[in-house]
């Protein structure tokens, strides 16, 4: 059987957040230990939580919203990879050996990894427009990284963001790849249905 890799960020209120965005809750509506015949609570977070995809509107204000998305960028082949910097642009040098013809989507394993799920990172990796261009002539459909952004978080003008979308590579941020070696695997990470979003969580998993 094939192994699965959850590289979700579990949610809970103590889930870092982007500064200033809204942490997760969740407010128990009725509990069966309060005599209720069911448990139901409603959430309240960000479209942005933990491991989620961007919609191409969330950074250009006439693009698609997420229900319009294209989904078969969030399923299929995708190639795991370590990178050495830990902050700053991803080049095209910073994969040294990779064979990106067989590249189809690609999931950028970093130290983010490895930090604190509590603690938002101010410094991370993030794809240059040299690198977007560079995926494209190859027919990579999805970026995915265990970083927060495409972008420095600084970033006002997005220049990540938009190479990306410019050559119709989809967004996947925020993915937990601490113990999956690098390789080759079937990636699924469906976002939800929402009629108008910027973005969606995803359940992102690897089976390889």
């Amino acid at each position: 059987m094939a192994q699965i890799f959850d590289i979700t960020r579990t949610i809970n209120p103590s889930l870092a957040v982007w500064p200033g965005d809204t942490p997760f809750s969740a407010q128990v509506i009725t509990a069966i230990k309060a005599g209720s015949s069911i448990n139901l609570t409603t959430l309240t977070m960000s479209s942005h939580l933990g491991t989620h995809v961007d919609a191409p509107y969330h950074f250009l204000d006439n693009d698609l919203t997420m229900e319009q998305a294209p989904l078969e960028a969030y399923l299929g082949p995708a190639t795991v990879v370590t990178v050495q910097r830990e902050a700053g642009p991803l080049l095209p040098e910073d994969f040294p050996g990779l064979e990106w013809s067989g590249v189809q989507r690609l999931l950028v394993h970093s130290i983010a990894s490895a930090r604190p799920l509590d603690q938002f990172p101010t410094e991370f990796v993030y794809p240059s427009p040299e690198l977007a261009e560079l995926m494209a002539q190859h027919g990579v459909v999805l970026f995915g990284s265990d970083a927060p952004s495409m972008d420095d978080m600084n970033s006002k003008t997005l220049p990540g963001h938009k190479a990306l979308r410019r050559h119709r590579i989809a967004i996947l941020e925020g993915l937990l790849l601490a113990g999956v070696p690098d390789g080759a695997y079937e990636l699924i990470a469906l976002p939800l249905k929402i009629a108008g979003g910027d973005g969606s969580p995803v359940r992102a998993i690897l089976r390889g």
